[in-house]
């Protein structure tokens, strides 16, 4: 019955342990598919971004990449969370991608610009003919069957404009709201950023922490073994003493061999968000401890968000975008005016030529074409009503993400303090509990049972520091405040 109680303990312990691994998973995941952080006790996602993806925003799986630079260096370097943050806002893939997307955006704007000036081409030709007349059908009696060979030397300019397009206006007015749609999305793909990296971190340090908690249950179980096997082989106590405390010992040592791979794997993910080479050893350098954070007025919170926000400005420049489409679709009914002109030297050579040119001017009315008109029309008006529906959800979505992170905050607080607390009494009774066996006042069950409280109370300790420091980068980057997460980690 003791070794069957042992087991079940066991099991309980290892459940506990997955489950806090299953956590620290389900956060990686809710960022990758949401592209926000939230904590990991908690089983819903919270995210800081727009339902419709603005222009230019990469995938959020993007933000879990990275393109490696740097060469791999001898021995580990130390990684700060600032160093890791630089690196991560160099070589982030998902801001990488934003970046290039700027670009394509910026080049789709030259190419509206362009319809609206006018074009010019130059052109220089050198022609040579020779004409048979009989072929051609002209057989005059004493008039020559072939003509040349002759040649003559054209030098031209072309002019074309469409001068009146109001279309080409708007469509290039939207490019203008598209592109700097683009550049405010890349400025908050650096938000991203720093969340993602700062939480690939925060699990890093969370799992270090972990592997050190563990390491420490592993030696006090050895101390417990020894001294079973000690007082056994002096016949003070039995041997389901020595197996009790074996079990109990193998059984950290397997936790410890778990903890260390998945410390292995998070710092794997970390360097692959900042580029570091797969290759390279590192070791977290900041421990990123508790700091209690002061409980600011969720209002004033609100509105310097809806103000700070790049994600929030880029749907507002994607709104401009889309009403200027939709008075493109309204200008198809106007007429156009379309400009045709040349000008340049045609000789035998250009010394012996004369300038030639013409001129053309034409309106163009649209007559018939009604019902594509409405459709283009009906088209832009659906889009802009979605994207104004989409751009007032994502106030609401702002305001709860701030009011979300407020609440984690504040909860999460609570459970340090508690989890602070439930470590020492743990520890007290584990001490309690080897003292008495020690004394021979009781058997060693007592000091597994404590044993198994403080690997608990440790990782619910770890568990609940982590899920503090997420929720406030989580309330930065709901703030738009991302780039100042010093603040907020120290306890702003």
């Amino acid at each position: 019955m003791g070794l069957g109680l042992m087991e079940r303990n066991a099991g309980a312990e290892f459940f506990l342990m997955d489950q806090k691994r299953l956590q620290k998973a389900a956060v990686l995941c809710l960022l990758a598919v949401c592209g926000g952080v939230c904590c990991a006790g908690v089983a819903r996602a919270q995210t800081a971004q727009p339902s419709q993806p603005l222009i230019g925003e990469p995938a959020a799986q993007d933000y879990q990449g990275g393109v490696p630079v740097g060469t791999v260096q001898a021995g580990s370097i130390a990684l700060t969370l600032e160093d890791a943050i630089a690196r991560g806002l160099r070589q982030n893939l998902g801001l990488l991608l934003s970046h290039a997307q700027t670009a394509t955006v910026r080049g789709e704007q030259l190419q509206q610009l362009q319809d609206l000036l006018p074009k010019v081409d130059a052109n220089l030709s050198e022609n040579l003919m020779q004409t048979d007349l009989a072929a051609e059908g002209l057989r005059v009696p004493g008039f020559p069957t072939i003509i040349g060979p002759y040649g003559y030397t054209d030098v031209r300019a072309n002019l074309n404009w469409t001068a009146l397009n109001l279309t080409a206006l708007h469509n290039y007015l939207a490019s203008r709201h598209d592109f700097r749609a683009a550049q405010l999305t890349a400025a908050d793909a650096r938000q991203m950023v720093i969340l993602t990296v700062g939480n690939a971190y925060l699990v890093v340090v969370a799992d270090r922490a972990e592997v050190d908690a563990v390491k420490a249950q592993v030696e006090t179980s050895k101390t417990s073994l020894d001294q079973a096997t000690a007082r056994h082989d002096a016949g003070t106590a039995p041997k389901l003493d020595v197996l009790r405390a074996q079990v109990d010992y193998q059984s950290q040592q397997q936790q410890l061999i778990v903890a260390e791979n998945q410390l292995a794997k998070d710092k794997l993910a970390l360097a692959r968000a900042i580029g570091l080479p797969m290759a390279q050893q590192f070791t977290v350098a900041d421990t990123v401890p508790y700091a209690a954070f002061d409980q600011p007025d969720v209002q004033s919170e609100i509105d310097k968000a809806l103000a700070a926000r790049k994600d929030r400005q880029a749907a507002a420049e994607t709104t401009a975008s889309m009403t200027e489409q939709r008075k493109a679709a309204a200008a198809d009914r106007l007429p156009t005016v379309k400009v045709s002109a040349d000008y340049g030297d045609i000789g035998v050579n250009l010394n012996h030529s004369h300038g030639t040119g013409d001129a053309s001017g034409m309106l163009t009315i649209p007559i018939f074409k009604e019902a594509q008109f409405r459709g283009e029309a009906k088209i832009a008006q659906s889009q802009l009503d979605q994207q104004k529906a989409k751009q007032s959800d994502l106030d609401a979505q702002i305001e709860a993400d701030i009011r979300d992170a407020l609440l984690d905050i504040a909860s999460t607080e609570k459970q340090v303090a508690v989890a602070q607390s439930n470590v020492k009494l743990a520890k007290e009774e584990l001490s309690d509990a080897q003292q008495r066996y020690a004394a021979g006042v009781s058997d060693n069950l007592a000091v597994t049972q404590a044993q198994q409280s403080v690997a608990q109370a440790d990782g619910s300790y770890i568990d609940s520091l982590y899920q503090h420091n997420v929720a406030k980068l989580n309330l930065a980057r709901s703030m738009g405040m991302a780039q100042n997460y010093k603040e907020y980690l120290g306890g702003k």
